[in-house]
């Protein structure tokens, strides 16, 4: 007797399984896109709620978009500007990581990392992004300027500048890179620089008020080059923007007391006191005041006995 052949029955009962499997697959891709498109419409949502400014409601977008698919880099990169917006910044740091990773390091995501990195004092992760990203996006500003930033804040000045050169190459408008520049300037003494990188930065304001600080740095190169009037009228301007800050008020005090103007100066270094004690104490300007040749004969300030112990 003939033995059945038993390889049709197997090769179809294969074929079967192969058919079932593919079909199972198949089910399977169709939920995986069915929770990818979920996702993608809450990101959408959650996208144009932070372009609106309101937050809230973007973080519960995003959030709820991980908990659709926690593949979707767009709710990640979401929710990280959302934590980052209030204040979150570990947390959101996690998330934009996952968004690069997610992202197959999209670029734009890679520097938004870096800087965030870089906001948090965490230098060496913001150096590595920026010297990653110059291999592929060398013409772009916000790179440079990160770059810049980095050498800067470890006091690489002589590297910083010709980022920020760069930066500004490409983007000849750029006010932080263009304040960073200046502050280097001021660093380097290259005063005539400073003023032609402040005057670039008001045209390129326009109409818009330049920053206390730009004041601030022009009225230490005015002095330095001689123009005592125009410096004092420069701290006088990021006073008044700035009506919390104690520094213009002792700038204006180190002009008059070069001037011999021991009164002005007085009454600059009092209206300092009231707003950073420290800084008077720390800048020894009682003492300045005090010794002063026109007030050798007169030792007592007429500031409080209780301000005045507070600085010394």
């Amino acid at each position: 007797m003939s033995r059945p052949d038993f390889k049709p029955f197997l090769v179809a009962m294969v074929a079967l399984f192969a058919i079932m499997d593919s079909g199972c697959r198949a089910i399977s891709r169709i939920g995986e896109s069915r929770q990818s498109i979920a996702a993608r419409r809450l990101s959408r949502q959650g996208l144009q709620a932070m372009h609106d400014g309101k937050w809230g409601i973007a973080e519960n977008l995003f959030t709820n978009a991980l908990d659709v698919s926690s593949s979707d880099d767009r709710a990640h990169r979401g929710l990280a500007e959302s934590l980052w917006q209030r204040g979150e910044r570990e947390a959101a740091i996690k998330h934009m990581e996952n968004a690069v990773r997610l992202s197959a390091s999209d670029p734009k995501l890679v520097q938004r990392l870096g800087r965030m990195y870089f906001e948090v004092g965490r230098l060496h992760e913001a150096h590595q992004q920026s010297v990653s990203l110059l291999e592929s996006e060398r013409n772009s500003a916000e790179v440079w300027a990160l770059r810049g930033d980095c050498l800067n804040a470890q006091g690489n000045y002589d590297e910083a500048l010709p980022a920020y050169h760069r930066a500004l190459a490409l983007r000849p408008d750029y006010p932080e890179v263009q304040m960073q520049a200046a502050e280097i300037y001021r660093i380097q003494g290259r005063y005539d620089r400073l003023l032609a990188t402040l005057d670039r930065l008001q045209e390129g304001l326009g109409g818009i008020e330049i920053p206390a600080r730009a004041d601030m740095l022009r009225g230490i190169a005015m002095r330095q080059l001689g123009q005592h009037q125009e410096a004092r009228r420069c701290f006088a301007r990021a006073a008044t923007k700035n009506p919390n800050d104690a520094d213009p008020h002792l700038q204006i005090a180190s002009l008059c007391l070069d001037k011999g103007d021991v009164q002005s100066a007085r009454d600059s270094v009092e209206v300092a006191i009231q707003l950073d004690p420290i800084a008077v104490r720390d800048g020894r300007w009682v003492e300045q005041l005090e010794n002063h040749p026109q007030c050798l004969s007169e030792r007592a300030l007429p500031i409080d006995n209780a301000a005045s112990s507070t600085m010394r």
